[in-house]
């Protein structure tokens, strides 16, 4: 009989409350993942030493590996220092950068890994993806997803604010990636996966329209499922086409021509997101997902991200050399320089103000 179904991995505990730091033994223990306290502690090298303070009783046999967290080099070298002793799992505490870099170690290693936010910054918390730096610019790597995710609301009430509102623009960006899948489904024969749609475009409205903010805990719950729903979107389909399409390509291109400009991940691919949804001429959900970013006091055109028009211009004619493959409203219609210039400005008086 045919198997009429799919597994998906999926993590073991998502653990979101006040003080969940408090309970991480109890959560390894319960979950199987180490009884022992076998384990590799991951935090960045400037980790307030109050949170390490919070952990180390509570785990007095494990071994700590500060990291310099977001480039290649760094989670190869953490892969080699954790080779030197045998370990359970790898835990991971603290913000993408660092998380992405235990990911990839983790997984070169073949341990599983615990990640402990300490921020809400982007769905790098959940995701089978680690994004990282490299010598060609930066790069995504395809990893196991972390087997638990612990986030207490105390050590993200204590992060700086931007770092967590950015988490709102990654996850609104959603709607726009899905808008490029679709677009790609119907025009260059890719494959849509429904279930992972659902997860993705669930996880973005469930955020859209929603009252609140980041002060309020019920508002931080719901941004932690979405950014979870967000992994298990890139997990079921095997890509991280639900949750990166246009607005991601514009988020790298930024990353590479201005490394000295660089803002927030979250805040970038908002742009993009809204951007790539004017180009679509989908206004609707432009003026949507505007009207959501402005209210968490998030930008929403280039000089809010501190760059020019011209600036901007020159990202989104770059973007598409940083995913080849990937089909987008940018590499749907091609604009050449003059076309793609007047669309900015275009975008810029109509969302400027």
């Amino acid at each position: 009989m045919p198997v009429l179904t799919r597994l998906v991995p999926a993590p073991l505990s998502v653990d979101v409350r006040a003080g969940a730091l408090e309970h991480l033994t109890d959560l390894l223990a319960e979950r199987r993942i180490s009884a022992n306290g076998g384990l590799a502690l991951v935090v960045s090298a400037g980790t307030d030493e109050r949170l390490r303070e919070r952990v180390a009783p509570q785990l007095p046999g494990a071994r700590w590996f500060p990291v310099e967290g977001g480039s290649l080099n760094a989670a190869v070298d953490l892969a080699d220092r954790l080779r030197t002793g045998t370990f359970d799992a790898v835990v991971g505490i603290g913000g993408g950068r660092t998380l992405d870099t235990t990911k990839y170690a983790a997984a070169r290693v073949g341990l599983p890994m615990v990640a402990v936010a300490t921020n809400l910054a982007h769905d790098g918390i959940a995701s089978p993806v680690s994004i990282l730096d490299n010598d060609a610019g930066r790069g995504s790597y395809g990893v196991p997803a972390p087997v638990a995710l612990v986030v207490d609301l105390d050590v993200v009430r204590a992060a700086p604010p931007r770092h967590v509102r950015a988490g709102i623009g990654e996850v609104l960006s959603n709607l726009s990636a899905l808008a490029d899948w679709e677009l790609a489904g119907a025009v260059a024969g890719q494959t849509v996966d429904g279930l992972s749609a659902a997860f993705a475009r669930t996880a973005a409205e469930s955020l859209l329209h929603r009252p609140g903010g980041i002060a309020d805990d019920g508002f931080l719950v719901a941004l932690v499922d979405s950014l979870v729903m967000s992994g298990l979107a890139m997990t079921v389909a095997g890509t991280s086409h639900p949750c990166s399409g246009a607005c991601h390509e514009i988020s790298h291109a930024l990353d590479l021509l201005y490394p000295d400009l660089r803002g927030l991940h979250g805040e970038q691919v908002g742009v993009g997101a809204v951007f790539a949804s004017f180009l679509r001429d989908d206004l609707a959900l432009a003026e949507a997902l505007a009207a959501a970013l402005r209210r968490h006091g998030l930008p929403v055109v280039p000089t809010e991200l501190g760059l020019t028009a011209r600036q901007f211009t020159a990202a989104v004619e770059y973007a598409p050399s940083t995913r080849p493959g990937r089909y987008t409203i940018l590499e749907h219609l091609a604009f050449p320089p003059d076309r793609l210039t007047d669309a900015v400005e275009k975008y810029v008086h109509t969302f400027g103000g």
